[in-house]
């Protein structure tokens, strides 16, 4: 009778632990490493760290600016989330980003546009929907910790500035205003960024 008892407290403990390593396997570097993969078919084997602490994981080896531009793109989703009173994930080290190979370096009207393909999803049928893909400047893959995704680029930087600060704000969001969140997290029903202003 104690062995059944010892082993039907056991049990349960066991699954608990096995439901609690599972899901954190998402967030650990390499389950998020797995989770770039799938989006994206890319390799991931340069990692390094932006000047102000961000980690990288990169298709191939970043140039010094474009990790100075995404520093400033999280410079300035920190500035617009400070002056709105938010105060959770407003730390570089907070923050992964995968750069990625793009599917595209042009969009529909011929501007340098470097975006990812990913599956269409919720845009499946409406004008994003290029046969069940959709081009994509980024793309959040995780809240804890912060990671996203976006395409390599190898001139007008700003816009890789622009697109860390649009996906990030999805996270600053996630962390401090989850209402506001909500609303904005799925652009096939309308808005676009900045969402902060």
């Amino acid at each position: 009778m104690k062995r059944l008892i010892r082993l039907s407290l056991f049990l349960p403990v066991m699954l608990l632990s096995l439901l609690q390593c599972t899901a954190a396997s998402a967030q650990t570097p390499q389950g998020l490493v797995y989770r770039a993969r799938q989006v994206t078919g890319d390799n991931f084997p340069f990692t390094t760290r932006t000047p102000r602490g961000v980690a990288i994981f990169a298709s191939s080896k970043p140039r010094p600016e474009m990790l100075r531009a995404i520093d400033q793109g999280l410079t300035d989703l920190f500035a617009v989330a400070t002056r709105r009173g938010y105060r959770n994930r407003l730390n570089y080290s907070n923050y992964t980003v995968f750069i990625a190979r793009p599917d595209r370096v042009q969009d529909s009207s011929g501007q340098y546009s470097p975006d990812i393909a990913v599956s269409s999803a919720q845009y499946a049928g409406s004008v994003y929907d290029q046969g069940g893909f959709v081009y994509a400047a980024g793309m959040v893959l995780a809240f804890s910790p912060g990671a996203f995704v976006i395409a390599e680029h190898d001139r007008d930087l700003s816009r890789v500035s622009n697109v860390v600060r649009y996906e990030g704000e999805h996270i600053v969001l996630y962390h401090n205003d989850r209402s506001l969140y909500t609303q904005t997290a799925d652009h096939s029903r309308g808005g676009s960024h900045p969402i902060l202003q």
